[in-house]
């Protein structure tokens, strides 16, 4: 399934290039965060820094209204805590995934040299890479640990059922909404982006204890039109 989507991702990539009236490589900074329980089990959630990398395309389909697809590298993930530092027991983790992800927006322009633009669309995204940092105090006795996070390769046809699950596993598949807005010139984009995520992260049971715990992403970037 990874591999279909790399595939589609470069199947995309080349109508972008060859459909586009104009292409836009863009970067930014992501300020990523997760939707959380209300069990007590994470007393605090904080957002993490990280970054985007990518291609949009800007197909026309009326004088104000155009379509915007994209592949873009970009990070997501969280900082999270139950306890505090000072305590005998406490556990932070800042987990960190990367994904390939393939906006699909529908973006309103306004007329002339200097133009606004907002716009919202559907998003599918698939993680490639990614780690999860872990430290704490058992009893006072410390511990912390970094490793590469688990995937787990659900087919995201398959809602109600998932593949290869288990604790502490991510599942690999993302999917979700995007809003959009910002400001264009002749060459340069600046634009504010929403990810709101749709997916359940975590593999494992389908309890619906983690059912929340969904992927949050604004990101601010910069585009240079070619």
């Amino acid at each position: 399934m990874k591999t279909k989507f790399l595939a589609l991702s470069l199947f995309l990539l080349l109508i972008i290039s060859y459909s586009a009236s104009s292409q836009i490589v863009k970067a930014g900074v992501n300020f990523a965060n997760v939707t959380i329980t209300n069990d007590g089990d994470i007393d605090e959630a904080k957002s993490l820094t990280s970054f985007q990398v990518g291609f949009t395309g800007d197909i026309k389909i009326l004088p104000f209204l155009f379509f915007q697809p994209g592949i873009l590298f970009t990070g997501k993930g969280s900082k999270t805590q139950s306890g505090e530092t000072t305590d005998a027991t406490y556990f932070r983790a800042t987990t960190n995934p990367y994904y390939v992800e393939i906006p699909a927006n529908f973006v309103f322009k306004t007329p002339g040299p200097i133009k606004f633009f907002a716009g919202a669309g559907p998003y599918i995204a698939v993680g490639v890479s990614g780690k999860n940092k872990t430290e704490g105090k058992f009893l006072g006795a410390a511990f912390n640990s970094e490793n590469p996070i688990e995937w787990s390769n659900d087919d995201p046809s398959t809602f109600d059922y998932e593949e290869g699950s288990g604790y502490g596993i991510m599942k690999r598949f993302d999917y979700g909404l995007n809003g959009t807005a910002g400001i264009e010139t002749k060459s340069i984009v600046l634009g504010l982006n929403y990810g709101l995520g749709l997916a359940k992260l975590q593999s494992g049971s389908n309890s619906s204890a983690d059912d929340r715990n969904k992927h949050r992403v604004l990101s601010l970037t910069l585009g240079i039109k070619l």
